[in-house]
């Protein structure tokens, strides 16, 4: 049996395959809280009277994430943490993880923020789903668009500094291996830690997990007993996501670090992509009045075309 390379008492349960260290689940738990502390002070996340709300859906990430924050905010007297869960309307799947999002909060004696998209588009996914027909557009696409402006209108309306989420690693390569597949390469651009803006209806996102691997964070969660929803999305199948998933971790099991490698590739190319951008002025659309680049906002198109708006 081999002892942890870190504190050299306790037996290895965890192996990190890019980083050759073997460790105990004390010191792997440690290793991902310095991780994401590590990340929030070399991005520059946070200041110490922040306002941060945290999306926490009640899976592995986001609950991850908020006892991380939980330990390391709470260090702070003037940062004030708040948790913020979104009710997509999905029968069998968000019910239970809303309930776990709750416990989770009440545990932590934090305050919790709900809002639905029954609430603010007057019907939930499950109801969009069957009206969609079965067009090009797939379940996660107006999803994920619908989502995005739930959390920002939730965060706004709570006047919060900053909204945290619990991206991952997987996550970051995914969506920049999907901007390339659709043709999005400058869209890369946008693919970063933290995402501030100038307008004063737009939240400044950070996530704090974007160097962690998911297989870690799910490690994690088991290791500190943290009740987290096990089962996807009965949407996600159809997702390009998925594929893009099973595809780098393929390549991952045969070419160890090669996720952390994109990463680090994005992190370097994007200053190239930005000046290939024309800055662009945001103003406010004219259907909603919320930011966009264009006249009409993809929420209001995407709501058109499902004729709901």
């Amino acid at each position: 049996m081999t002892k942890c390379t870190h504190c050299r008492l306790n037996l290895a349960v965890f192996e990190r395959s890019y980083s050759g260290e073997r460790l105990c689940s004390d010191c792997f738990c440690r290793s991902i809280q310095d991780k994401t502390r590590a990340t929030i002070n070399h991005y520059g996340m946070f200041n110490h009277n922040d306002k941060i709300l945290v999306a926490v859906s009640g899976g592995k990430d986001s609950i991850s994430l908020l006892n991380i924050l939980a330990g390391i905010e709470g260090k702070f007297p003037d940062t004030e943490l708040i948790v913020l869960t979104v009710d997509e309307g999905i029968e069998g799947y968000r019910d239970e993880a809303a309930r776990i999002a709750t416990n989770a909060t009440r545990q932590l004696g934090l305050q919790q923020i709900l809002i639905s998209f029954k609430e603010l588009y007057g019907y939930d996914l499950d109801q969009i789903v069957k009206m969609h027909g079965g067009r090009s557009i797939t379940p996660c696409s107006f999803c994920g668009v619908l989502r995005r402006r739930a959390l920002n209108i939730a965060a706004r309306e709570e006047r919060a500094d900053v909204l945290a989420t619990g991206h991952n690693l997987d996550d970051e390569t995914q969506t920049m291996m999907m901007n390339l597949l659709h043709g999005n390469a400058l869209r890369i651009a946008d693919v970063r830690p933290v995402l501030r803006s100038t307008h004063p209806k737009l939240v400044t996102r950070v996530k704090p997990m974007c160097r962690v691997p998911e297989r870690e964070i799910s490690l994690y969660a088991y290791f500190q007993g943290i009740e987290f929803q096990g089962i996807s999305c009965p949407y996600s199948g159809s997702a390009l996501r998925n594929d893009i998933r099973f595809l780098l971790d393929g390549i991952e099991r045969n070419h160890k670090s090669v996720k952390f490698t994109l990463f680090k590739s994005m992190e370097r190319i994007r200053p190239a992509l930005e000046a290939l951008i024309e800055e662009r002025e945001i103003g406010e659309c004219r259907l909603c009045q919320e930011p966009t680049f264009g006249e009409i906002c993809n929420t209001c198109q995407l709501l058109k075309e499902l004729s709901i708006l």
